[in-house]
């Protein structure tokens, strides 16, 4: 069995203090950090971009995992790379040519996530499976965090399991949005091998306790 990775969002850090949460993740259990970026196009929220990505990176001795909600994502991928990011996610739904994009990422030496938003179905990507490191299944609207968890999720990673069977493929399941301590042993049971967690995290009174109870209950 794959140990599961958990990848603490720091959306939902404190941006006032950001160094030193990022030296709370370093201590703690947290396998990566999801970097969530976001240009107010492709999802109705700003966030940050390479700068900050860049800032996280020098004070992380954890792999940036990178999400890019933004539109035209070829455009940046260099940029990111160069900002830090190991992973590179970015969504099917803004990429006409999703295998040129996931190719490119893989020439600049990252691992390549394509992610699928909650209406998006798992079919979009039969013809990349082979090809995709990292599959990111957003569990809510992509743009805030702090909102409830989709169940359809766990119907879709079922879906995904058996297109990955029947295409031979094997890569990180990763699910964003809603993870918690009541929803994340059901998804691993349905295939999840990566768990996102923001609000749940950073909102706890204690996050590196949360993100190892987090860590044991999926890996057990």
């Amino acid at each position: 069995m794959r140990e599961i990775a958990i990848a603490p969002s720091v959306l939902s850090a404190d941006f006032a203090n950001l160094q030193s949460e990022v030296q709370m993740l370093n201590q703690s259990e947290a396998d990566w950090i999801h970097v969530d970026v976001m240009d107010g196009v492709f999802v109705p929220n700003i966030s940050f971009g390479m700068p900050v990505c860049k800032a996280i990176a020098q004070h992380s001795s954890k792999p940036l995992d990178v999400h890019l909600m933004i539109k035209q994502p070829d455009n940046y991928l260099e940029a990111f790379k160069d900002a830090g990011a190991e992973r590179l996610s970015v969504h099917a739904e803004a990429c006409p040519h999703l295998h040129r994009t996931v190719s490119q990422i893989k020439k600049l030496g990252c691992k390549a996530g394509v992610a699928l938003n909650p209406h998006t179905p798992i079919g979009i990507l039969e013809e990349t499976i082979q090809d995709i490191d990292l599959v990111l299944i957003m569990s809510v609207n992509p743009g805030f965090g702090g909102q409830k968890f989709i169940e359809n999720t766990y119907h879709k990673l079922t879906r995904l399991q058996n297109m990955m069977r029947e295409h031979d493929a094997s890569c990180w399941v990763e699910v964003d949005g809603g993870v918690n301590d009541q929803n994340a042993v059901k998804l691993v049971e349905h295939g999840a091998t990566a768990l996102v967690a923001g609000s749940f995290v950073f909102s706890s009174k204690n996050p590196t306790t949360t993100i190892q109870e987090l860590k044991r209950s999926t890996s057990a």
